[in-house]
């Protein structure tokens, strides 16, 4: 019988939400830094989010809001230059505990981990952006329980793109059949439908309007014993919150319905 094996997580909005309270405002404050009086507010955020990637996101803002903008060097070393500052004070906000997991997350992998199952990552976010969060909010020990951090520019076309989740799958040696993937986002969600991976999604505010059609489940949050999650589609029976028994459930009738 087929069994579950790997679980394949997102990070920005997925295990924190990051995107609001981290990244928007990092980028803010590097804007700042380097003497720009850029100002990206939560809805014009929430606009910059259909881009992939930070380096990208600026390229994109840039592009709409200051076409005529000129730096004093290469675009490409600005943008570098500009996102590297924006990682430090990211880092900083993480370090600082501004950013804490979702519901259910850490509760979530542990038992994940202590089962047996594989886990891995699979994100568009810069990868000292990634570790700097799990080392925060899970311990120093927490990059070995992933298997695979798949981050940044890793591959070349992220998110929709499958890219990153055929080398997630490449590095682990499985087939999507294996494992359940669990996302924020519709562009993360096209990601992993069209590698073949089932998705269980916990959307968040700036993406409560995505199209989740084809995610197996929707979820406010993975929930806690003492804090249910919101079912918005899909059937996770008589759960209140996402535990491996649901998971096992899942994959079980994913994999029998042919998802």
């Amino acid at each position: 019988m087929t069994k579950l094996k790997a679980l394949i997580f997102d990070v920005d909005g997925t295990i924190a939400d990051t995107e609001q309270y981290g990244h928007r405002v990092a980028f803010n404050l590097a804007f700042g830094e380097a003497g720009w009086a850029w100002d990206w507010s939560v809805p014009l955020y929430g606009e910059l989010l259909t881009v992939a990637g930070g380096k990208e996101r600026i390229r994109f803002y840039l592009d709409q809001y200051h076409p005529n903008f000129q730096p004093s060097n290469d675009l490409d070393e600005f943008i570098a230059n500009l996102h590297k500052i924006k990682t430090q004070h990211y880092q900083k906000l993480v370090a600082k505990g501004e950013i804490p997991l979702r519901p259910g997350v850490k509760r979530l992998l542990a038992k994940a981990k202590r089962e047996g199952i594989r886990l891995a990552i699979a994100t568009t976010a810069a990868l000292p952006n990634v570790t700097a969060l799990l080392e925060t909010n899970l311990g120093s020990d927490s990059l070995s329980w992933f298997e695979v951090i798949a981050a940044g520019d890793i591959v070349p076309a992220k998110k929709p793109a499958p890219d990153i989740y055929y080398y997630v799958l490449r590095e682990m040696g499985l087939q999507a059949s294996d494992c359940l993937v669990i996302e924020d986002s519709e562009q993360g969600l096209k990601a992993a439908k069209a590698a073949g991976l089932n998705t269980i999604i916990t959307l968040n505010d700036y993406t409560q309007n995505h199209d989740f059609s084809d995610a197996i489940l929707v979820l406010n949050h993975l929930g806690e014993p003492d804090q249910p999650f919101n079912v918005l589609a899909g059937d996770a029976g008589d759960a209140s919150y996402v535990d491996m028994a649901l998971l096992h459930y899942l994959y079980e009738k994913g994999v029998g319905s042919g998802e």
